[in-house]
């Protein structure tokens, strides 16, 4: 009997995939725990469909990470926090107040988890954080922290 799986299936296979296998073993085991449907004609579309839709959220999320890339080409964010006359400052510039500026002063929006800060900015200066939008495609954003 030929079976797409709902969910990861130990020796069987991954979530989506169209296996063969023993009637019994389906009807008994697979389909009453919602692990598989049976691969009618209609399953068979739909399941093609989810894959071409995904190929396509996929291509869409790329292009627009290549586009907020080259957005960020030359991007200068400028933090002013308080600190001690020796440069340091009281805490540190977090990854949610990069964000935050990046989107308040250039319209920017970028999720805070994407930003990569290789060292805590604890001082004033300049710095450089690279941005993570998809696998292959980053970017790199320069911070300056300023006193008050």
């Amino acid at each position: 009997m030929k079976v797409i799986l709902t969910q990861d299936v130990p020796n069987q296979g991954k979530k989506g995939a169209l296996i063969n296998v023993s009637d019994g073993y389906a009807r008994n085991y697979l389909l009453p725990r919602g692990l598989a449907i049976e691969a009618t004609k209609k399953a068979i579309a739909d399941l093609k469909a989810k894959e071409e839709a995904a190929v396509r959220r996929a291509a869409l999320e790329k292009q627009n990470a290549a586009e907020t890339a080259e957005k960020l080409l030359g991007v200068a964010v400028k933090i002013v926090k308080s600190g001690s006359d020796d440069g340091r400052l009281y805490g540190s510039v977090t990854t949610m107040e990069i964000a935050e500026a990046l989107k308040e002063q250039h319209g920017i929006d970028i999720d805070r988890r994407k930003l990569n800060v290789s060292d805590s900015i604890k001082t004033y200066g300049t710095y450089t954080v690279d941005v993570k939008l998809y696998p292959e495609i980053s970017g790199k954003i320069n911070v300056i922290v300023t006193a008050k």
